[in-house]
């Protein structure tokens, strides 16, 4: 079957649109009552990060880091903080380009494991001062501001 060429046309356009776009994602600097911090070890890398993931259709900013840090880290939220700070940086991550929000959270300490044991090989908790660097995917700075409670725009 032969596709009209407007039909292609009008596919393609949209594929651009669609697949060219930055995807948005939301991360966690998630910290228990007693001030130790949740992280993920990531599978790709092997790497330690602030758990999160990338936004779902139909889905708000507050319930997907909410699903996150459930799927990834197996805790439950407690409290969000207030002062998220974005991350829009074209090159910080070499799968895609990324607008990261990064919130504060308290939760609990882990209950269950992650639901995808081959994206997530670990979870633990760190005293501030035990967090194991690099962070995954140029996470540092991110870390370190949300830590600070430092808003930041980048």
């Amino acid at each position: 079957m032969r596709i009209p060429r407007g039909l292609f046309t009008i596919v393609r356009e949209a594929a651009r649109h669609v697949l060219r776009r930055p995807v948005i994602g939301i991360a966690a600097l998630a910290k228990t009552e007693d001030g130790r911090v949740v992280l993920i070890r990531r599978g790709d890398t092997g790497e330690w990060a602030m758990p999160g993931g990338t936004l779902e259709w139909g889905e708000t900013l507050r319930d997907s880091i909410v699903r996150e840090l459930l799927e990834e880290a197996g805790v439950d939220v407690l409290a969000l903080g207030d002062r998220p700070s974005v991350y829009s940086r074209p090159d910080r991550d070499l799968r895609f380009h990324a607008v990261t929000i990064v919130v504060t959270a308290t939760v609990t300490a882990p209950l269950r494991p992650a639901v995808n044991p081959v994206e997530i090989l670990d979870v633990r908790l760190f005293r501030p001062d035990e967090i194991p660097r690099p962070l995954a995917y140029a996470g540092d700075d991110m870390f370190d501001h949300a830590l600070a409670d430092r808003g930041v725009w980048e």
